[in-house]
């Protein structure tokens, strides 16, 4: 299966990144290299461009379709929670420009066989990475039931965790469940009818949740956002789209406790916590898509763009 996956916010993230021809750019999640293409075109003979994707599919698309740009280009098979150390074992450890476009990929979602998907019937797996171990159905089928509640209600946000975590349980033990359709219709049991007709596709939270859990999707952005924004040189931007409520709310508190920092109590006349201001959040609003793309691409309707600027540091910071 081809390796397809429509940019989202492709023009937005590409004016936000503010590309100069010199400088060094990363895509923490290079995917089908949609950002990356456009990144690379600015580029001079000087500039150079990091790609980095833990999926192998991605891989081997982006580096075929960067192929033009490989003398600039250097891709990497990796988590981007591991961007700082692979940037500096490569003697990188400034970079003009950050680019995230987080979630699952639609060649993910459309390529049946890595269980992404609840539109049809597959085995249980969901692995970003498949040099990992662990699958979705290791989750469904071994995780407690308050472990399940406590994943499908904070990362799926869906209402009837409870009820699915019990039922769940309650199925797997007369059978272990192996695919996505056996999951799906204890889902469907799981919710009442007239709730199901009104909210979407039934699985879609559950599914979403069990994803995020395997990856690690949230705790590695909230752990990795930081040192991101400590690797950019003066002026230097990141650029990071979100596709759901709880990825943009670790993006925006981070971004604005970057940019505002300090921990004094407000009734201090002056700062004397000695927290310094990194730089300043570009979208006090997230850039969201435009009526055009989200007819063009459907799954673009959840995305949402929030821009970091790395100020110039005074030296001694």
């Amino acid at each position: 299966m081809e390796f397809k996956h429509k940019s989202v916010l492709l023009e937005e993230t590409i004016d936000g990144l503010r590309v100069k021809p010199e400088g060094i750019y990363v895509d923490g999640t290079l995917g089908g290299a949609g950002h990356a293409l456009r990144v690379c075109e600015k580029l001079s003979a000087k500039g150079r461009f990091i790609g980095i994707d833990q999926d192998q599919d991605a891989i081997i698309a982006a580096s075929e379709r960067l192929a033009a740009y490989r003398d600039k280009a250097t891709i990497i098979r990796s988590n981007y929670c591991y961007m700082v150390n692979e940037l500096k074992a490569r003697g990188i450890h400034k970079v003009d420009g950050i680019l995230l476009d987080l979630g699952v990929s639609s060649y993910q979602l459309d390529n049946e066989e890595r269980g992404f998907t609840y539109r049809v019937d597959a085995p249980l797996d969901m692995r970003m990475d498949q040099r990992q171990t662990q699958t979705a159905g290791d989750i469904v089928n071994g995780y407690e039931e308050k472990e399940l509640y406590r994943i499908i209600r904070d990362y799926g946000e869906d209402k009837f965790a409870k009820n699915i975590a019990k039922n769940i349980v309650a199925a797997r033990q007369q059978s272990p469940i192996t695919t996505t359709g056996e999951l799906t219709e204890i889902i469907r049991r799981s919710i009442p009818m007239k709730m199901q007709a009104a909210g979407g596709h039934p699985a879609k939270r559950t599914f979403q949740a069990i994803r995020i859990e395997l990856n690690r999707e949230l705790d590695v952005l909230r752990d990795s956002l930081d040192d991101m924004i400590d690797i950019l040189g003066d002026g230097g931007r990141i650029c990071i789209i979100t596709f759901h409520s709880l990825e943009d709310r670790i993006v925006k508190t981070i971004f604005r406790k970057n940019e505002n920092p300090c921990t004094c109590p407000p009734d201090f006349p002056v700062c004397v916590c000695g927290k310094v201001s990194k730089g300043k959040v570009i979208t006090r609003k997230p850039i969201l898509p435009g009526k055009e793309e989200m007819e063009a691409n459907p799954r673009s309707k959840s995305a949402k763009l929030r821009i970091f600027e790395r100020s110039i540091q005074k030296s001694g910071m």
